[in-house]
């Protein structure tokens, strides 16, 4: 799958969970083929293959929710998970959910993904937080790997 589509289905995902989660709906849906919080004719205009690998980031977000939600509260020392700015727990979601299960897609290229996301769809200085939690979870992932 190009690069650019991979981008645009990290988009779709994040604005799927966003959607759940504002509407307080995150906890109760545990398996989502929809992209919530679009249209039916804004969703079938998506490529089959962005749909596919979007579909794929939301499912296995949801579907490792508690276990995610964890690792952000433990790299997050000074900020509960409920207290992070919804883009960016969202964006958070995704990239610890492809760190720990997309094993095709190096952890450099996951973490300058979640920058991009934090740059184009949250404020100007959460990239910084968002890099900070991934980089420090993916530098233990590696430490723990080589051990």
């Amino acid at each position: 799958m190009p690069k650019k589509s991979r981008h645009s289905a990290r988009i779709v995902a994040v604005q799927s969970l966003y959607d759940l989660d504002f509407n307080g709906k995150l906890e109760s849906t545990k398996s989502s083929v929809l992209f919530d919080g679009r249209g039916d004719s804004e969703t079938e205009s998506l490529d089959d293959e962005l749909k596919i690998y979007a579909s794929y980031l939301l499912n296995g977000t949801l579907e490792h929710l508690e276990e995610i939600d964890l690792v952000i509260s433990e790299y997050s020392k000074n900020r509960p998970i409920d207290k992070i700015d919804i883009v960016d727990r969202n964006i958070l979601r995704i990239g610890i959910f492809e760190l720990l299960y997309d094993k095709s897609t190096h952890p450099s290229v996951i973490i300058d993904e979640c920058v991009k996301l934090s740059l184009s769809l949250s404020n100007d200085v959460s990239y910084k937080f968002i890099n900070g939690i991934l980089d420090n979870f993916r530098r233990d992932q590696n430490d723990s790997a080589q051990r």
